[in-house]
């Protein structure tokens, strides 16, 4: 991507974080932008904003569909965007890609925490299993733990992608071709067997058109800390039965990607106060990423 390119799409960052009263460091951002920059002509590019307290007052840009051939994570800590550490975190997407497929990378930053995640995405045509994921060393134990649970609801062959979180040192595992696990009964019973609260209205509504949802893991525990429905649509306000009037706001005076589909989770995590949502806004837009996500990607 050219110079003045790349400076467009650091603009489009910085305009889009005024819109939620957040404020972009050039500093902090432009050293991602730029160690990216010659993938971003391929890429899917996304804004995100999301509903919970722990996303608020952070406005994070996802990269999707990156080469395959180039590991994410060794380039950002070649750039000095994320520090090495000994943790397991910081070998699975190494591990992983050693072992499976994987089609393309994905990464996310936010405005204000920098460099965060990354997805490993497998070809949209060769879902992979969990019994050989669990087999990955540096995988959470709770992905074997939880086999069970997974198999339960017929999951265990199903997976598309894999996220990878360094800052919070957590792990998500998308699953895709899922319509009987989005039946109001079966999202009853599986957020019962894993222990979150019972499903809103909103939640089994949004179910009726997602295609996808993902489990969140950590390496300190088995259980399963977050689950996470997926959609597509042109209009995030008409799937949500509320949204933050600064999300709304942003959601309908951002220039970017106004004709695109927009990707909305709705999320619920006892961790995380109940029940929230996430909506990404595209930047640039490539349809190849709906076979991949969700999809963070979160």
């Amino acid at each position: 991507m050219s110079g003045s390119a790349t400076e467009n799409f650091y603009s489009a960052i910085e305009e889009s974080a005024a819109l939620l009263d957040i404020g972009c460091e050039r500093a902090r951002v432009w050293p991602i932008v730029t160690s990216f920059g010659s993938m971003l002509p391929q890429a899917a590019i996304l804004f995100r904003v999301a509903t919970d307290e722990r996303h608020a007052g952070e406005l994070n840009c996802h990269l999707m569909m990156l080469p395959g051939d180039v590991d994410p994570y060794a380039l950002a800590r070649s750039n000095g965007l994320v520090a090495s550490t000994d943790h397991p975190v910081g070998a699975l997407l190494a591990e992983i890609g050693e072992r499976f497929p994987v089609d393309s990378y994905g990464i996310d930053f936010g405005v204000v925490g920098g460099f965060q995640k990354t997805w490993s995405c497998f070809p949209g045509s060769s879902m992979q299993k969990l019994a050989e994921l669990t087999r990955v060393p540096a995988m959470p134990r709770g992905l074997a733990e939880n086999m069970n649970f997974f198999a339960r609801y017929g999951l265990e062959e199903k997976v598309t992608l894999i996220g990878t979180d360094y800052a919070n040192r957590t792990m998500n595992v998308y699953f895709g071709e899922v319509d009987e696990c989005l039946k109001p009964t079966m999202i009853r019973s599986i957020l019962r067997d894993i222990g979150m609260p019972p499903p809103s209205d909103q939640l089994l509504n949004f179910a009726q058109h997602a295609f996808g949802f993902y489990a969140t893991l950590s390496w300190d525990s088995s259980k399963i800390e977050r689950f996470c429905y997926s959609a597509i649509t042109p209009d995030p306000l008409a799937l949500l039965d509320r949204v933050e009037p600064k999300i709304e706001h942003f959601l309908k005076t951002i220039p970017y990607g106004v004709n695109d589909p927009k990707a909305v989770y709705l999320a619920t995590s006892p961790a995380d106060g109940g029940e929230f949502c996430k909506v990404q806004s595209y930047y640039q837009w490539r349809p190849r990423l709906t076979t991949h996500m969700h999809t963070s990607v979160s």
